[in-house]
């Protein structure tokens, strides 16, 4: 289908592909992935001929029909069902002869072009349209509306919408998912997988990739490394290429320093042995999971909040909307330190209206809403971006909110979002979205909030500014409410999730697949409630948790990780406190010891400092003993733990 032979690229002096090959075959369907910038756009622009390759050939079948995504769309007064019909060349084509033959009473041709939009099925042309319009996530009403209605992301729904229209040997996606929900993506990978063309797209949701791609292009050091499957087990594949190049690991090397150093330390004491055993699995199992990840210029976290509420927010008998509409009704909730949700619902069910209610901003008409004394709110929104002072640079974000911060731990804290060097001073306004995405979430965790509300948070990011978000995200130990189409995300970072349906916000007693089966039932029937389909029901290719577990199985686990997580916190926090303890009491008993070896001491003039030094040495190796003691203590509760929440 696709041949790429000894090809060669660059864009602005930059190389991006040489000397590579690729084949792609019929009715594959291939995910490109790779660093930003690396060249995925490009290479979509040279298979659509708006660039020349420095060097070797692109070769498609004669007559191969392309279709391909737009990133942007001009205002229009065109409805939108009429846009999308534009897609269909051919379709247009014969409409516009057939009005030019009915014009001339040309009945000759006026008959061959009938014949013609018969084959092409043009009798069904609109309501197909309408259908597309549908999945993405548009209701009946705005197939009328003007293409100029809608905001910047439905008009990119739209450009989607007009290729997925458009008949195609080969289709081109970029980012397809970037503006939709998690209805629109679901509904978007199973027409996908029914597509019978060959499909290229580009894409950072993981699940997306696993669940619509036949294999794998990856741009890697100038070259295209083609895998067969989906995106894990290309991760797995990469995984143990790059295990294979541990020296390379520079940025696991201090981790691994750290632990050794800890390892060596205690490995001659019998009462740790335990404890420095625990550390080299640790360290096994860092090794382990890294190296599809070695390369991530991303590492961060959400620093703990200094003081925290219990409970931090609750709204009782809560009525939310806008002006005189009401949208949710009965809202009874109480989030507390640890609580980890996931917003599941139809588009345009009141997600983001509930999110403007937990954050205090005027959506919330009627009810009680209640905030801990040391509730503090970190929030994400795209439209969130739109705040950032476009003049300013990420250094000069975070120096206005604590002026008194030094400008290495600004920097520092910066180079976990890849804002290094100049790049942390230079102004913003230049940023692409995912840059300016970054930005936001670096003001949000250098605030240090202890309840997070995430509104599609991974738009624009790449994949791996979402898996150190995922694990950020993993680790954080304030409160979290996410709505994301990132099932990735979801799936490793929440523990319930809660239904906005038809007015109400309720417990979803489901998970990810029970929730893709009930939007399916829903196309079917609007008035079916939530339910779960039978686990021999399910289909193998589409689940990816155990069949054995009832969804209130799953239920009580991931309540009970979340109680685990919740009562491992302050252990943790003690058993680093312990560990900091122990070092700097080593560090005083070498200085002691240092100082006991000066002969000057044992004079008769030095016996006065002798024995106070002595005295010190005792008190020290005391404490360290005590500490020790206590250490060992906490630290085999961790281990309790962190095994209970492991197996």
């Amino acid at each position: 289908m696709l041949t790429i032979t000894d090809l060669s690229l660059q864009r602005g002096g930059v190389w991006l592909l040489e000397s590579v090959n690729l084949t792609v075959q019929p009715g594959q369907r291939v995910a490109i992935v790779g660093a930003n910038g690396a060249g995925k756009s490009s290479l979509f622009q040279l298979l659509l001929g708006q660039l020349a390759p420095e060097q070797g050939a692109v070769s498609l079948p004669g007559g191969c029909r392309i279709a391909h995504m737009a990133q942007e769309v001009e205002a229009t007064d065109r409805c939108a069902r009429d846009f999308v019909l534009d897609g269909d060349l051919d379709l247009r084509r014969l409409e516009a002869e057939l009005a030019t033959a009915e014009a001339a009473g040309d009945d000759h041709a006026i008959a061959r072009i009938h014949g013609e939009l018969d084959v092409h099925e043009a009798w069904s042309a609109a309501r197909r349209a309408e259908a597309l319009l549908r999945g993405l996530g548009f209701t009946d009403e705005d197939a009328d509306r003007p293409v100029s209605a809608f905001s910047g992301g439905w008009r990119i729904r739209l450009n989607l919408a007009q290729a997925l229209m458009r008949p195609s040997d080969l289709l081109l996606l970029d980012e397809p998912t970037n503006h939709l929900d998690l209805d629109a993506c679901l509904w978007l990978e199973n027409w996908l997988r029914r597509y019978p063309g060959t499909l290229l797209f580009i894409s950072h949701d993981r699940d997306f990739m696993d669940r619509v791609a036949t294999h794998v292009v990856h741009f890697d050091r100038r070259n295209l490394e083609l895998y067969t499957g989906n995106y894990s087990a290309f991760e797995g594949q990469r995984s143990e290429r790059l295990a294979q190049q541990q020296a390379g690991f520079e940025r696991q090397q201090a981790r691994i320093a750290e632990i050794q150093r800890f390892i060596d330390r205690f490995k001659a004491k019998a009462t740790k042995a335990r404890q420095a055993q625990s550390r080299v699995k640790a360290l096994e199992r860092m090794e382990r999971i890294a190296p599809a990840h070695i390369d991530s210029p991303f590492s961060f976290e959400f620093p703990v909040a200094e003081k925290v509420s219990n409970p931090l927010l609750s709204i009782r008998n809560g009525k939310a909307g806008h002006g005189d509409t009401t949208i949710l009704d009965g809202i009874n909730l109480t989030l507390l330190p640890g609580s980890r949700i996931g917003l599941l619902g139809p588009n345009g069910a009141g997600k983001s209206t509930l999110m403007d209610a937990l954050r205090g901003e005027g959506t919330l008409l009627s009810g009680d809403r209640t905030c801990g004394e040391h509730l503090a709110i970190g929030y994400f929104a795209q439209h969130q971006l739109e705040s950032l002072d476009l003049d300013a640079s990420p250094f000069l974000h975070l120096q206005r909110l604590s002026p008194k911060a030094s400008e290495q731990s600004i920097r520092n804290f910066l180079g976990g979002f890849d804002f290094h060097g100049d790049e942390a001073l230079s102004v913003i306004r230049s940023f692409s979205g995912g840059e300016k995405a970054r930005v936001a979430l670096a003001v949000i965790a250098w605030q240090k909030p202890n309840l997070l509300l995430l509104d599609e948070p991974t738009n624009h990011l790449d994949l791996e500014m979402r898996q150190a978000l995922t694990m950020a995200l993993q680790n954080f130990e304030g409160a979290i409410v996410v709505v994301s189409h990132d099932r990735h995300l979801l799936r490793n970072t929440v523990d319930e999730f809660w239904l906005v349906n038809d007015g109400r916000v309720t417990e979803y007693q489901g998970d990810l697949e029970d929730y893709e089966r009930w939007l399916a039932d829903r196309r079917k029937d609007d008035t079916e409630a939530p339910k779960r389909m039978p686990a021999g029901q399910q289909d193998a290719e589409e689940t990816t948790e155990a069949v054995g577990e009832s969804a209130e199985d799953r239920k009580a686990r991931k309540r009970a990780e979340a109680a685990l997580r919740q009562k491992l916190s302050p252990y943790r926090k003690k058993q680093a406190g312990l560990e900091k303890e122990m070092e700097q009491l080593q560090q005083k008993l070498s200085a002691l010891e240092e100082q006991l070896s000066d002969p000057g001491l044992y004079d008769d003039g030095g016996k006065a400092r002798l024995k106070d030094l002595l005295g010190e040495q005792a008190t020290a190796t005391a404490r360290l003993e005590e500490v020790e003691a206590q250490w060992l203590e906490v630290s085999e509760e961790v281990e309790s733990l962190e095994a209970e929440l492991a197996g």
